[in-house]
């Protein structure tokens, strides 16, 4: 791994892990475009670990006020107020999808990562789907109006994210639409589930590197990774709750679709990567 592509990839990761485009997708496809060799374990840990960064730090002060609720939520042995019922709906939408990853992450990978049809047919057709649920969506109700049942289910529709091409943000955006719940309930739900999950992912892929090693030459790129990662998260995160404020879903909905089409047309025209 040189400088360049943990730089490129490193961006890449923070921007498309937060909008709901799908990294996974992009981690594969863009290397596969320009036929880079694989980043390997120590990239990986760096791009989850500066995603989380990057969540962290902007939804810090969420993170204090859930804690707090947590505790005080134990100390009561009360869930009488949507602030203290938050942290346990989150660690409960977050299981499934833990519980998924654990066993089958291995599995996906082995299918998607040497199958850039399929990846492109996902992100289009899940593209589409987001798209419509976007219209048709009531887009009313607020993030301190979700119910354990509505968390379940935009939890267990976060499990189809281990499919590249799906994109986690995504799905659970949907999810959330399809619930009726503004963008930016269903966005900022989305986030703060995703930060165990992304810190369970960053520390699994931690322990097992302390384990083997950071190869020789691969610091300085995972450096820049984490960075580069963490800062473009940020910056992501922030444009994307501000933007669905006021705008529909739509330019994300026709880039996958675009997307999708191009890496299409290119399997379909000859292309190996």
């Amino acid at each position: 791994m040189n400088l360049l592509h943990a730089l490129v990839l490193g961006a890449v990761q923070g921007f498309t892990e937060v909008l709901p485009i799908s990294s996974s997708a992009h981690l594969i496809l863009i290397p596969w475009l320009l036929k880079w060799p694989e980043s390997g374990l120590t990239f990986d840990v760096a791009l989850h670990l500066g995603t989380f960064l990057a969540l962290a730090a902007y939804f810090r002060q969420d993170i204090i006020e859930m804690f707090s609720s947590f505790f005080e939520a134990l100390a009561s042995r009360s869930l009488n107020t949507p602030a203290k019922r938050l942290p346990f709906l989150i660690i409960a939408a977050t299981v499934p999808a833990a519980i998924v990853g654990k066993l089958f992450e291995h599995q996906v990978e082995d299918i998607f990562r040497s199958n850039p049809l399929l990846i492109a047919v996902f992100l289009i057709v899940f593209g589409i789907l987001l798209g419509v649920v976007d219209i048709a969506g009531r887009k009313r109700k607020g993030l301190d109006e979700i119910q354990p049942a509505s968390a379940m289910t935009i939890g267990l529709m976060q499990c189809l994210a281990l499919i590249p091409g799906v994109s986690r943000s995504g799905i659970t955006i949907t999810a959330g639409l399809m619930l009726g719940f503004t963008r930016e309930s269903g966005a900022r739900f989305s986030f703060l589930m995703s930060l165990p999950i992304v810190a369970g992912a960053a520390l699994l892929k931690m322990l097992h590197l302390l384990k083997h090693g950071i190869p020789a030459g691969e610091g300085v790129p995972m450096l820049v990774g984490i960075v580069t990662s963490a800062v473009t998260g940020y910056i992501s995160v922030a444009f994307l709750l501000k933007f669905v404020q006021k705008r529909s879903l739509s330019p994300f909905v026709w880039y996958r679709v675009i997307a999708g089409g191009v890496v299409i047309s290119a399997i379909l025209s000859g292309f190996k990567g």
